[in-house]
């Protein structure tokens, strides 16, 4: 059955393949660092797991195909990364999971959610603008989220336009299918 739930600690270095395989389609458009980046360690994901902010979407056999990680930056909840499976991409898995966090996040009374995007990459600023987030001016930025974009920066992630993302979680449009 499809469904989304907790990751579970076994589950953590199929969120890394999942991450190794999407990333590649930044290899697709030259963008050759990001593709090679490696995923998140182990330990990373153990403590997104262990807070109950490691989410995965599974298919017909209970197998992880997409995940979602989420922080909370400046008492907003952040999108630390969210990916799907190359193989099972166009099927709204990432809106989906998206849904969720929103959801949680709306749960623990907070206003808003945040991540960090490529600005020209299709499935990354463009999608996220489509589903409802807008870019944040850096003069909006919180002092986590300067600290986040100073991070990427210093690993070299500025060699293509980033930004800041936000969406309200008040007036988020949920999937209707979901």
């Amino acid at each position: 059955m499809r469904m989304i739930r907790q990751a579970t600690l076994d589950e953590l270095p199929v969120l890394r393949d999942i991450e190794d395989a999407s990333g590649k389609l930044f290899a697709d458009i030259g963008m050759t660092m990001v593709a090679d980046d490696p995923p998140p360690p182990l330990e990373t994901l153990r403590e997104f797991q262990r807070a109950g902010r490691a989410w995965v979407w599974t298919d017909d056999t209970d197998h992880p195909v997409g995940y979602l990680i989420l922080g909370i930056v400046d008492g907003a909840a952040h999108v630390e990364q969210v990916s799907v499976h190359p193989d099972h991409a166009g099927r709204r898995i990432g809106k989906r999971l998206l849904d969720h966090a929103v959801r949680w996040a709306k749960d623990q009374g907070m206003q808003a959610i945040t991540l960090t995007t490529f600005v020209d990459v299709a499935w990354n600023g463009p999608y996220y603008e489509r589903l409802g987030f807008r870019y944040l001016p850096a003069a909006d930025e919180t002092p986590a989220l300067c600290a986040i974009r100073a991070a990427e920066a210093a690993h070299g992630l500025d060699q293509w336009p980033r930004a800041c993302m936000r969406a309200e979680v008040d007036t988020w449009a949920f999937d209707p299918a979901f």
